[in-house]
């Protein structure tokens, strides 16, 4: 008997028929312009993108031994890629099959192989690496697809192109990143650039976020004037768990040679610093950090600062196509944890607050000299 979550026979995901044709714009553009850089993947046709989201969203409604998919597709032939899994008999991309093999490939990293054979989308095998701008599917959770790309480096890192929830589309705005005011962290999540090459100033505070997101607890994060102590009038002293002397490992990663910061010991040391620092964030309060990415403690109680006013409005943006900005009260995007950090920024304005709530959605804010009030950037849709 077929699963009640199973699509009747010739059903298809509208969301996937709407949204193919921008993505393969997408995708088009880019590898257009990637050419000349050396090797990159193949571009999928409409129909092809269409198909792949249509059985990825019904296997993600889909429940194996009391589980639900977690999966990765990428659209990449066998020999574009170092060490594949090659199946003997390649499978048939169906709801059904992908919810079967998703117990083998749920792990971080490892991508299900789609490619035309015979004409029809199959299942060749598995990868763990992927070329440039190659088109990569992942479902996230039941009803919730994010399409991104890989940007080709060892790093693994990936640029989030879409993503799918329901009936609600979510296309990424590229253009975000030219905007007045636009915060070097969401620029280098718009691009998701490297460790190898990025600033600490950009892609350290995207990864931060990212990890997070991850742990699911919900938490703060300030990032204050390294050269200022004005931002002590606005914390409760003492500090629950103040850092003494500060805690400095990202920043001794962060200054090794270009040559270091590409091996592949560097990356998992810069990984397991990265996760511990916003493990942090889990604890009740604000972490703290300088500009530097000296870590001075975590738990911070954030307070009005003397003589400054209740912050009363915020703008609010997100980094999707369609999205309108809008002037909200800050209690409207959460609870305290937001009013906290957007007062914090309203009276500390060389400074970044980043809250991720534990529904999953992820904000930063920032002070914005153009409209003269805080900026409440919403980027989820960028993290996940």
């Amino acid at each position: 008997m077929p699963s009640a979550n199973a699509p009747l026979a010739g059903e298809r995901y509208p969301a996937g028929r709407a949204v193919a044709p921008r993505v393969h714009e997408h995708f088009a553009r880019h590898l257009a312009g990637a050419r000349s850089g050396g090797p990159v993947a193949a571009l999928p046709e409409v129909g092809a993108i269409e198909t792949l989201i249509d059985a990825a969203f019904w296997a993600s409604l889909r429940r194996e031994e009391g589980y639900s998919p977690r999966i990765s597709l990428a659209f990449v032939q066998p020999d574009a890629v170092a060490h594949p899994l090659v199946f003997e008999r390649p499978l048939p991309l169906t709801a059904a099959g992908l919810a079967r093999l998703a117990p083998a490939v749920e792990r971080s990293g490892i991508h299900l192989g789609v490619w035309p054979d015979a004409g029809r989308l199959q299942v060749w095998g598995t990868t763990r690496s992927v070329p440039a701008l190659c088109f990569v599917l992942e479902v996230a959770g039941p009803g919730l697809l994010v399409i991104k790309h890989h940007r080709g480096e060892e790093s693994g890192k990936f640029v989030n192109v879409a993503v799918l929830e329901g009936d609600q589309i979510k296309v990424v705005d590229e253009r975000a990143r030219s905007l007045p005011d636009c915060p070097d962290l969401l620029t280098s999540l718009l691009g998701f650039e490297s460790p190898a090459t990025w600033a600490p100033a950009a892609g350290a505070l995207a990864q931060l976020a990212v990890s997070m997101r991850a742990h699911g607890r919900g938490g703060a994060l300030l990032l204050v004037n390294a050269a200022s102590e004005a931002w002590r009038e606005s914390i409760v002293h003492p500090l629950s768990y103040a850092a003494s002397p500060a805690f400095s490992l990202l920043v001794e990663l962060m200054n090794q040679a270009e040559e270091q910061r590409r091996l592949h010991g560097w990356l998992e040391a810069w990984g397991r610093a990265v996760d511990a620092v916003a493990g942090l964030t889990a604890v009740d309060g604000a972490t703290v950090l300088t500009s530097r990415y000296e870590l001075l403690g975590f738990g911070a109680k954030i307070v009005r600062r003397r003589g400054r006013p209740p912050v009363e409005q915020v703008t609010v943006t997100e980094p999707i196509e369609g999205g309108t900005a809008m002037v909200v009260h800050p209690t409207q995007l959460g609870g305290t944890r937001h009013l906290s950090a957007a007062q914090f920024v309203q009276d500390q304005r060389d400074a970044v607050a980043l809250v991720a709530s534990q529904d999953g959605r992820f904000t930063v804010f920032v002070w914005s000299p153009c409209g003269e009030m805080v900026h409440a950037h919403r980027v989820e849709t960028l993290l996940l």
